[in-house]
Parts: structure tokens; C-alpha cells; sequence
């Protein structure tokens, strides 16, 4: 099932609106990530192969497109991240196909305008094991963007935190990630 408002800019100015390195480093720090981690819609992959130069685990990286995975893969190889394992994935009607408890990271960004952002939460939920943090991020909607979502379906952080929340989150905090990503804010949870 695709998202609405799903399509993707040319990957350059996508890669724009980011220091994809920047993000990922300060997530991790802030959720002390270390081992597996699930990447729910990884498009070009833009924060997948800084995850996987942050970790020794595996980073299970999924999209629904054909493309976005091949070019995801084949980023990978060129990097030499042989822990960058890209699938294609319905996540949002199939699950992630991951075993429970399995996962000690999983990364969410600018997804939670998806019709069921619940569902999607809680097979976040379902991967990682006790102690497992989410990481959220989403397009900001108190500022003007350059992209994104229709104001009217973007989450705003209090809604992510009470979703959050609903599915069995706790430790919820904000993390600052404007030095980074400026039209952008991020949640951190743990299972």
C-alpha cells in the first residue's frame, strides 16, 4: 500500500534537505544504538548508509519501491556496508517480516502522515526487544519547508508523542536536530 503524498524528489534535492550523517549520528548518540536496527522506508537510502557506518549490526532497510531498493543496494556495495541488507517490503499492510523482539533500533522518518500511522508504530514496536528505542523524525509544520506533506495530515510532535505513547513507547523525548535538518523535528522512544 502506497502512503499518500509518497513520491520522492530527484535524490539531489532530497539529499538537500539533510546532513543525513548529522541526524544519524545524533540520534544514535542520544539512543545509544548498538546492534540490529529496522529502517521503515529507506527511499534512496539517504539515512540507511549512515546508519550502517554507525553500526556493527544489520540494518534491515525496506520501501515498497523496486528502485529505491536497487539503488539502495547497489550504494551499499559501492561503500563496502555488508551490513546493509535492503529489501522490498509493504511494511504498512505486510509487517517487516522481522522475527519480534529482534531489533535495537528502528528508524521512522517523515512517514507518520501515512493513513495508519498506529499500525506502523506498532510493528515498530513489535521488532524491538525490551530496551529498544524508535527513532521519528517528520517534516515540521510551525515553519515554511520546501517539501513535504500537506500541512493538514503532517504529524505535529505532540501527536507523535501520544501515538507513541498508545502503542506502548515510553521515554519519549525530543532530540534537536535543527543543526542537522532544519525543517525537521525527531522524537526518541524506548520499547
Amino acid at each position: 500500500m502506497k502512503g499518500r503524498e509518497s513520491g520522492m524528489p530527484e535524490e539531489d534535492y532530497w539529499q538537500s534537505f539533510f546532513d543525513a550523517d548529522g541526524v544519524v549520528e545524533t540520534l544514535f548518540d542520544a539512543a545509544g544504538v548498538a546492534g540490529d536496527l529496522v529502517e521503515f522506508g529507506c527511499g534512496y537510502g539517504t539515512f540507511t548508509l549512515p546508519a550502517a557506518r554507525c553500526t556493527r549490526g544489520v540494518v534491515t532497510a525496506l520501501d515498497i519501491e523496486p528502485l529505491m531498493v536497487a539503488r539502495v543496494r547497489q550504494k551499499a556495495e559501492a561503500q563496502a556496508l555488508h551490513n546493509v541488507r535492503a529489501e522490498i517490503r509493504d511494511f504498512v499492510s505486510q509487517g517487516t517480516g522481522l522475527v519480534s523482539a529482534t531489533q535495537s533500533h528502528a528508524m521512522i522518518f517523515n512517514l507518520l502522515h501515512l493513513e495508519q500511522p498506529l499500525a506502523l508504530l506498532r510493528e515498530a514496536h513489535r521488532t524491538l526487544h525490551c530496551g529498544g528505542t524508535v527513532a521519528v523524525m517528520h517534516w515540521r509544520s510551525d515553519v515554511p519547508t520546501p517539501r513535504g506533506p500537506s500541512l493538514d495530515i503532517r504529524p505535529r510532535p505532540e501527536q507523535c508523542q501520544a501515538w507513541l505513547y498508545a502503542v506502548g513507547f515510553t521515554d519519549i523525548r525530543q532530540v534537536d536536530v535543527q543543526a542537522f535538518s532544519p525543517y525537521h523535528f525527531a522524537l526518541l522512544a524506548t520499547r
